[in-house]
């Protein structure tokens, strides 16, 4: 693997926090993710599900967990499937995880081969009750279209078992995996880390009418030289006018002279994922209009990330955002003070320039599982996003920190990562950091 092992101290913790929130008598399965294919022989990579990884480490595909905390027998309590391999396996695709390593990783016992899966459970099926069952709850599931290993192991089991009750397993990991370990935040914060570098390399790689995708590449390079998974999700480098449409991320324009980038961007180490959001001049200085837009967000940031505490609901720390937004809307001259007292709350004028939400929870997903009513609690990461949005200016910006919720105080995972302007026109002045190579 790219990362650096994480211990398998980890899942067993994670299994037993599953393992106390399943009913009695009961048998939860969780499935990898199948590896996506586009067009002939090439696939598109593996991404392993995050519930999986959760409690079991296990970084590939074909694999399934069961979990049986009352089974009769001591090696039924859990057990782990994985592929078996086989020379023609080895030859075309590399070894896969033995049993041994598998054990290692996971820190469960007994491993079996998948094909065995079917035989073993039915040995336990009739003890138990009922079945936990993943499936992709999150709210943002992009998946209803698309066949799952999840779904099709939902159907095998009702129709295998069709008298047994039968459980939701995402309601137990929804619960669980707002709240970070140690361990978790420490991959975070080696995600955000790798990306801290990436950006300055940018800044130093900015110059007028170069394409957006080459400042991509480089966020690229640094990712795949640091160890990284993976881009958190595809990088946002929009350009001028780019910046107002949210969810560019074609990144095939020309950065031009005396237009300001809008980058967004993470890094997936270890499954665990960074997600940050920095402006920048192509010519390497603001603008006199640039400075007022990006400082009015800036400050929006600052005293944003001061909300996120223990006991506030997300729907109230949201309303607070926007009024943050909405007067330095009204500062910036693009709201008019006597139009905003007089608005319909239901239609808020803001929305014009400012059209987002600005905390959502990260962690194994970018967007992590998590209920938004749900108090914010200790130990949970979350972004802090602000942003403003002038597509009569071609000025688009929006900064992002993430930051872990603390008893005491909350930390900003991502404070390394240059943002007052000041740093950022040294930076691309070439006053400090050299690229290394």
């Amino acid at each position: 693997m790219r990362y650096t092992p994480v211990t398998s101290s980890l899942f067993v913790k994670n299994r037993a926090d599953f393992i106390a929130q399943m009913k009695e008598n009961t048998i939860a399965i969780l499935t990898s993710n199948d590896v996506k294919h586009n067009n002939a022989d090439d696939v598109m990579g593996f991404a392993q599900n995050n519930d999986l990884f959760y409690i079991s480490g296990i970084d590939q595909e074909e694999t399934f967990l069961v979990l049986y905390p009352d089974a009769y027998k001591k090696e039924n309590k859990a057990i782990l499937f994985v592929k078996e391999t086989n020379e023609h396996i080895k030859i075309w695709d590399g070894d896969k995880l033995t049993k041994e390593q598998a054990t290692v990783i996971s820190g469960i016992e007994r491993v079996e081969w998948i094909q065995d899966f079917e035989k073993v459970v039915q040995l336990m099926a009739f003890e138990a009750d009922g079945f936990y069952l993943g499936h992709n709850e999150h709210i943002k599931r992009v998946t209803f279209d698309q066949e799952t290993q999840q779904d099709r192991m939902v159907v095998w089991c009702k129709k295998k078992y069709p008298l047994h009750e039968y459980y939701r397993a995402a309601k137990i990991t929804r619960a669980l995996r707002p709240i970070k370990s140690e361990e978790e935040i420490a991959l975070i914060q080696k995600a955000a880390d790798i990306s801290v570098v990436s950006f300055k390399r940018v800044l130093q790689a900015c110059k007028a009418n170069i394409k957006e995708f080459e400042l991509e590449a480089e966020l690229t390079y640094n990712l795949v030289k640091s160890g990284a998974t993976r881009h958190a999700f595809q990088p946002i480098v929009a350009s001028g006018k780019n910046a107002c449409a949210l969810h560019y991320n074609t990144n095939d324009d020309v950065c031009n002279d005396g237009e300001m980038i809008l980058l967004d961007f993470g890094v997936c180490y270890a499954n665990y994922n960074s997600d940050t959001t920095r402006c920048f001049p192509v010519n390497g200085v603001f603008s006199p209009r640039q400075k007022e837009v990006y400082n009015a967000v800036l400050y929006c940031l600052k005293e944003g990330s001061k909300l996120l505490k223990p006991g506030v609901l997300h729907a109230d720390y949201e309303q607070k955002m926007a009024k943050l937004v909405e007067t330095q809307l009204i500062q910036l001259g693009l709201l008019n003070a006597n139009e905003v007292a007089q608005q319909n709350p239901d239609k808020p004028l803001y929305k014009k320039y400012f059209m987002h939400g600005t905390a959502h929870y990260i962690g194994l997903d970018v967007h992590d599982i998590g209920l938004y009513s749900r108090p914010f609690e200790a130990g949970m990461v979350l972004t802090c996003e602000p942003g403003i949005y002038i597509p009569e200016e071609g000025i688009g910006c929006r900064l992002e920190n993430d930051y872990l919720i603390t008893e005491k105080r909350t930390i900003n995972l991502t404070a390394e990562m240059p943002i007052e302007i000041e740093e950022i026109e040294a930076i691309m002045a070439n006053e400090e950091f050299v690229i290394s190579t």
